[in-house]
C-alpha cells in the first residue's frame, strides 16, 4: 500500500474548509462521507432509470455523433468547434437520431452528455449536462409523459429504499411522488399566475418565478401541457385537434424547476418541411433526416429529461 501525507483539509466535518482549498484538493474532498454519498445515490438514480425503461421494452441506444454540422432543434444555443477544416457544433441533444430509430426500434432511450451555449448566468442553467432521452413509436405526448411519471416515482422510490437514512443524517428527506401527477393547460397556468399577480402575455414561456409561484400553489409535482406551437420545436406536433395554435406538448415541473419536456411529434414529411420553413430553417439543411420519412414513420412522441429543455 502506498504511503499517504497528512490530509490537507479535514474530510470529516470538524473544521470548515473554504471551497477554492477543497477544490484544489478535490481528490481528497472526494473522500467526505457526503460527497461519496452523492456519487452513490447518482448511480443508483441512473440504474432506476435503466430498471423502468428495459422493464417497459425500451432499447438503450447510444447516438452516434457527438459533434454535427446543423442545429438539431433549430435554435441558436450551440457551441462550435473547429472540425478539421470546417466548423460543427456540439450536439445539443440526439433528438432527431432517436426519432429516426423509431421507425426500426419504437422504443429507445439514451443517457447521454449534451451541450448548449446559453446565455443565461443563473444557476439552473446548465452549458454541459448529463440528460436522459426517450422516443416511443405508435404513441402520443400522453403515452410518453406516463413512462416520465414511472421513471421519476421509480427513482425516489429507489433512493429513499437505498439511501433514506443515511440522507436524513443530513437533513434531506425524500417524499415519494404519487401518480397520476396533476396536469394543468398552458392557459390555466397563466390564469393562475394572474391571481397570483404576475402577468404572462398569452404565447410567452413561463418564467422560472412563475415555475416557483406554481409550484408553491401545488405542492407536489405537476405537467404543463398544451403550449402554443409557436413556443415549441419545429418537430412538436400542432395542432390539438380543438384549437390549431395548440401543440400536443408538456413540460414536467418539480420544485419550481421544469425538469423535463416532451411532446408528440409530426411524422409526416410534408407537414415537417412546412413546420421548418415557418421557423425559417432550410428543409435542405435537414436533408438526410427527412429522407427518413420517405419510408415510413409511424406516429411517435417523446421527451428529454435533465439540463435546460425545450422538447
Amino acid at each position: 500500500m502506498a504511503k499517504s501525507k497528512a490530509l490537507p483539509i479535514d474530510i470529516w466535518g470538524s473544521v470548515e474548509t473554504d471551497l477554492d482549498t477543497r477544490l484544489r484538493y478535490r481528490s481528497v474532498d472526494l473522500k467526505r462521507p457526503i460527497n461519496s454519498l452523492i456519487f452513490r445515490v447518482e448511480s443508483e438514480v441512473v440504474h432506476a432509470i435503466r430498471d423502468t425503461l428495459y422493464g417497459q421494452g425500451f432499447i438503450e441506444v447510444f447516438t452516434p455523433p457527438k459533434i454535427i454540422v446543423t442545429s438539431t432543434e433549430g435554435g441558436a444555443e450551440l457551441f462550435t468547434v473547429q472540425y478539421f477544416e470546417r466548423v460543427a457544433y456540439l450536439a445539443q441533444s440526439p433528438q432527431l437520431y432517436k426519432e429516426e430509430l423509431t421507425a426500426s426500434l419504437e422504443r429507445i432511450f439514451e443517457i447521454a452528455p449534451a451541450y448548449r451555449a446559453e446565455k443565461h448566468n443563473t444557476n439552473y442553467h446548465l452549458n454541459e449536462f448529463i440528460s436522459v432521452d426517450i422516443e416511443e413509436a405508435f404513441a402520443n405526448y400522453t403515452d410518453v409523459m406516463a413512462v416520465l411519471e414511472d421513471v421519476i416515482v421509480n427513482v425516489y422510490d429507489r433512493v429513499n429504499k437505498m439511501f433514506g437514512n443515511e440522507l436524513a443524517r443530513y437533513g434531506i428527506e425524500i417524499k415519494i411522488p404519487r401518480k397520476p401527477f396533476r396536469k394543468i393547460t398552458y392557459d390555466e397556468a397563466l390564469d393562475i399566475l394572474g391571481r397570483r399577480g404576475l402577468k404572462v402575455n398569452w404565447g410567452d414561456d413561463v418564467p422560472k418565478n412563475g415555475m416557483e409561484i406554481l409550484s408553491e400553489e401545488f405542492g407536489e409535482p405537476f405537467f404543463i401541457i398544451h403550449f402554443p406551437t409557436d413556443l415549441r420545436a419545429f418537430y412538436t406536433k400542432p395542432p390539438l385537434d380543438s384549437d390549431p395554435k395548440i401543440s400536443e406538448s408538456f413540460d414536467l415541473v418539480m420544485g419550481g424547476l421544469e425538469i423535463a419536456s416532451g411532446s408528440s411529434r409530426i411524422h409526416i414529411k410534408e407537414q415537417l418541411i412546412e413546420a421548418l420553413r415557418k421557423r425559417g430553417l432550410n428543409p435542405e439543411s435537414f436533408e438526410s433526416h427527412l429522407m427518413v420519412y420517405d419510408y415510413g414513420m409511424p406516429p411517435h412522441a417523446g421527451w428529454g429529461h435533465g439540463g435546460s429543455t425545450d422538447y
